[in-house]
């Protein structure tokens, strides 16, 4: 069992660079499945959540291997159909790709229900409603998704009944090969949905329109291997930036794509922080006292709901009353009760937290309850006077690449502890 120990109060100063984007990168490894043949990606995270898809794969049959930290050379020639292990794909939300990828392939998939963080209701009904639609008939039993058509996908028109990054995905990945013409409507537009449709493209899929309200998909009998980077992580430049305005300091973020963050930008501006954009990099810089904020969570290219637990904490550190309204995932504020061991004050009524800036918090033993939630705990710690000791760092593991190493660098004083099972809280949720 590792925790962190944080020695917080101290500006950050220095230059953090971003990693790739993790929600595109599981799509895209995963996706490979569907390609049958060799592909090399580049600017691959080195996290948790990659790994288990490599492991995922190469059970699977596929040939894989790291080149470097942050490139792998797939080959799933050689794959598998049903053969996933339910003790990897339980480990992450986002091993639901397999369902389409081997759909799109074999004609069936058998895939274990998906893991991840738990943000209450999360179902993949409307997954299951676009594979449905594309002639497959779905059930799930006994903690496995059983998918299989007796004549193939054949392509139509989906209209999903809510904006689903996931269920968008993965539709658009089982229609790559399907038969005809598929038309996803009000389609997710997060760049990741984006980056997964360039990714196939450059395979020799034909997708259309992705990034916007609908999505055109003519289907191919086969695809080919390709060299693809995946795009910077919008979420982990985010939390950067965030870093840098709780803790006072001037901290250059680079490697990401300036229009990905403007909505967490605009926010910060308001906030009273300075925001100085570049080509492909951004400068942070906090001008005195934090104000109160008002924020709600959208999908893409509102404020997004990833960046929630980040902009409670500066909230906590502002002058006044903030608001944040959670619009996508109704157990996101599960980070609250973390944060009270640090002297905030929050209450949270259903989907709104009123949040009272008191312009500071304390060091203290806290939980990451959940990806994003842990790396809150970590802006906090390193924005509060004392010390903070953070466990079940797993979590933040899952997502953020060598993330004591990249804030030691810009003057942190963080360090990773590897402690008995025994000083630890207790995991269950």
């Amino acid at each position: 069992m590792d925790k962190i120990v944080i020695h917080g109060g101290k500006p950050l100063n220095g230059e953090i660079s971003v990693s790739g984007m993790k929600n595109a990168a599981v799509a895209i490894v995963l996706s490979t499945l569907l390609v049958e043949d060799k592909c090399l990606i580049e600017n691959l995270p080195d996290i948790a959540d990659i790994n288990v898809s490599l492991e995922i794969l190469r059970s699977m049959g596929a040939k894989v291997e790291r080149k470097d930290r942050n490139t792998a050379y797939i080959d799933t020639r050689s794959a598998k159909q049903g053969v996933s292990p339910y003790d990897l794909v339980r480990k992450m939300r986002a091993s639901y790709y397999l369902i389409g990828a081997e759909l799109g392939r074999f004609g069936r998939a058998y895939v274990g229900c998906p893991g991840g963080c738990d943000f209450g209701q999360r179902p993949i009904d409307q997954h299951i409603k676009g594979f449905e639609a594309l002639g497959a008939k779905v059930t799930v039993r006994d903690g496995y998704i059983d998918a299989n058509t007796d004549e193939g996908l054949k392509g139509t028109s989906i209209y999903m009944d809510v904006v689903t990054v996931g269920g968008t995905i993965n539709t658009m990945i089982a229609a790559v090969k399907a038969e005809g013409t598929t038309i996803i409507e009000n389609a997710a537009h997060e760049p990741h949905v984006v980056d997964t449709a360039n990714f196939l493209n450059a395979c020799g899929a034909k997708i259309s329109g992705a990034g916007t309200d609908v999505i055109k998909i003519r289907g191919v009998k086969q695809l080919h291997g390709t060299t693809y980077p995946i795009i910077p992580d919008m979420i982990e430049a985010g939390t950067y930036m965030i870093l840098a305005a709780a803790t006072g300091g001037r901290i250059r973020v680079s490697n990401l794509i300036p229009k990905h963050i403007d909505s967490i930008s605009a926010k910060l501006v308001e906030m009273n922080v300075n925001v100085e954009e570049e080509d492909e990099a951004v400068v942070v810089e906090r001008k005195g006292d934090l104000s109160k904020v008002n924020i709600k969570t959208l999908p893409y290219p509102g404020f997004p709901t990833d960046m929630n637990p980040q902009i409670g904490v500066l909230a906590c550190l502002a002058n006044g009353t903030s608001m944040i309204t959670e619009g996508v995932f109704e157990n996101r504020f599960r980070y609250v009760e973390e944060l009270k061991r640090m002297g905030a004050e929050i209450k949270v009524d259903g989907r709104v937290a009123v949040i009272s800036g008191k312009g500071e918090l304390m060091g203290a033993r806290v939980r990451a309850v959940d990806l994003r939630a842990g790396i809150a705990m970590v802006i906090a710690g390193l924005a509060a006077s004392g010390i903070t000791e953070i466990d079940d760092i797993y979590h933040i593991q899952r997502g953020y690449e060598r993330v004591i190493e990249k804030l030691s660098a810009v003057g942190a004083d963080i360090k990773l502890i590897h402690v008995p099972d025994s000083g630890a809280y207790d995991k269950t949720e």
